[in-house]
Formats: C-alpha cells, sequence, structure tokens
C-alpha cells in the first residue's frame, strides 16, 4: 500500500504552494488505493498555535480532500529523546555551545541550504556543566558506520547519499527537543510512510535522512520531490515572507468564498493565479 503524508507546522497560515503539495500526496496515494495522512509537526516552541491546525484542516477540506490524520509531534517527544540517546551510545553525537555568530565566523564554507557549514569545533571538546547544548552528529563517524547508502526519487531517479554535504547537523536544538532532520526521520516510519512527498528544496535533506534511517534501522520509502510554486520574484512560496497571509492564503481564498473543489482542480492542471508558477 502507498502512504503519502503532509506535514504543516502551525506557525503561519498555508499558502498556495501548501495546498499545491498536499493535493499531489492526496492524488499520489488515491491513485495507488492507498493512504494520505495529515500530521502536525507542532513542536516549534512557542511559533506552534494550535489555533492554525484547525484552519489547515479546514483548508485540506475546502479543497475536497480526504485524509488519516496521525498523532501530532508534541505526542513523539519520547520517541525523539530514545533515538537521540540510542546515537549517543554508539558514539555519534557530541554536545555544542557555538552561537550561529560564532559559527558563521569560523566556516569556509556553506551546506545545500545556504547555511554555514559547522566547522566541528566542539567535536572533540570536553563540555563541562552550565548553559543549553546542541547535539550535533559526527559525520565523520556516521558515515564509517553505515558505509554507502543510496535512495530513490520517482522523478530524479536512483541517488548515492551524500551527507556529508551538511558537515555536522543538529540533531537535537538547543531550544527544540528535535532538528527537522530527527523528528521528520522517525515519524515517517513510525507513520509507515512510503513515499515522502515533499516540495525540491527539501530534495538535499533526504540524503541526511537516508543515513539516519541507516543508523537507526528504520524502514526506507521512496521519495517524490515535487516542483515548487514561485512568485513573480522567481523565489518560493514562504510563511516567513507573507505568502500564507496575502491572496495567496488558503484560509483568506476559503474565508472569501472561493470554490475550494476549482481551485484544487486548477492546481492539478497546473494553472496557477497570475504571477505564479512552478519551478
Amino acid at each position: 500500500m502507498v502512504i503519502t503524508r503532509f506535514a504543516p507546522s502551525p506557525n503561519g497560515p498555508l499558502h498556495l504552494g501548501h495546498g499545491f503539495s498536499a493535493i499531489l500526496a492526496h492524488d499520489l496515494a488515491q491513485a495507488r488505493g492507498g493512504r494520505f495522512l495529515l500530521r502536525i509537526e507542532d513542536i516549534d516552541g512557542p511559533r506552534s498555535r494550535a489555533e492554525l491546525a484547525e484552519e489547515f484542516r479546514a483548508d485540506l477540506a475546502w479543497l475536497g480532500l480526504a485524509w488519516d490524520e496521525v498523532p501530532a509531534q508534541s505526542t513523539r517527544l519520547a520517541s525523539y529523546a530514545a533515538a537521540a540517546e540510542k546515537l549517543r551510545a554508539m558514539g555519534l553525537l557530541y554536545p555544542c555551545r557555538c552561537t550561529r555568530a560564532q559559527i558563521a565566523a569560523a566556516a569556509s564554507g556553506t551546506d545545500p541550504d545556504g547555511a554555514p557549514l559547522y566547522p566541528g569545533t566542539c567535536r572533540d571538546v570536553a563540555m563541562d556543566g552550565g548553559g543549553p547544548v546542541a547535539w550535533r552528529l559526527d559525520m565523520a563517524r556516521a558515515l564509517a558506520m553505515a558505509g554507502p547508502l543510496e535512495w530513490v526519487d520517482a522523478l530524479a531517479g536512483p541517488q548515492r547519499a551524500r551527507p556529508e554535504l551538511f558537515g555536522d547537523v543538529v540533531l537535537v536544538r538547543k531550544d527544540l527537543p528535535a532538528s527537522y532532520h530527527l523528528a521528520a526521520t522517525l515519524d515517517d516510519a513510525a507513520d509507515g510512510v512510503t513515499l515522502v512527498t515533499r516540495g525540491r528544496d527539501l530534495f538535499a535533506s533526504t540524503h541526511v535522512h537516508r543515513l539516519l534511517q541507516a543508523l537507526l534501522g528504520l524502514p526506507v520509502p521512496r521519495w517524490h520531490h515535487h516542483a515548487l510554486l514561485l512568485d513573480e520574484s522567481g523565489q518560493k512560496l514562504a510563511k516567513r515572507r507573507g505568502s500564507g497571509e496575502a491572496l495567496l492564503g488558503l484560509a483568506r481564498r476559503r474565508l472569501a468564498g472561493e470554490d475550494g473543489a476549482a481551485l484544487a482542480a486548477a492546481l492539478r492542471a497546473g494553472i496557477f493565479p497570475a504571477g505564479i508558477s512552478a519551478g
């Protein structure tokens, strides 16, 4: 059975790009007699707002989608802690107190997301008490333990896993119980997701997720990284730029009386509002 999921964070309204992604995941599951899951990723501290999760459900129903909802991330903290402890016991995690400014000043390059590449400052430092720490994956040790890995994208085909592009990634943040990499990987395994559908901007993250699956003994799904909806400037629609608040926001369109089924049909056909394109 094909199982897909849509996993939004309730830290801002959904926009057309989210609708496009949800419809694709829904349709891929429905076409193969599978299941489409909704998972609320609500561990983003005070930015997570329960009322937005209710809006998300209303938005998806307005688009004509049907789903099975699985437990939200806030109910899964014990699983994140257990996975982190397992990796510590394997000698693969180390604490880090570096600030973003310190990392940026010492970095010699960037990761695929454009963030400064961590230079390994704390890797072999004995850490005493005092203050919160992030827990980083010792990438060199992890790669030596896991060996060569591959994964398959439905559109791009077979891929060789290259998690080293991200350096020693953070798996447990100073302010949150898990990073996106750790939480999403564990959640997809727990939910039985067999086809991970998400935007092309997360393609490179899959290299890290494939490594975590190998280290933690998790099942390996297939991936489908779809095109992104872009605004007039060629940038992807994003909550942080207010895409969910403007005319592009699903809730605003729904409350304005727009026909959600008609909008979903247009998105399926690749017909987007003026100024929006797929890329």
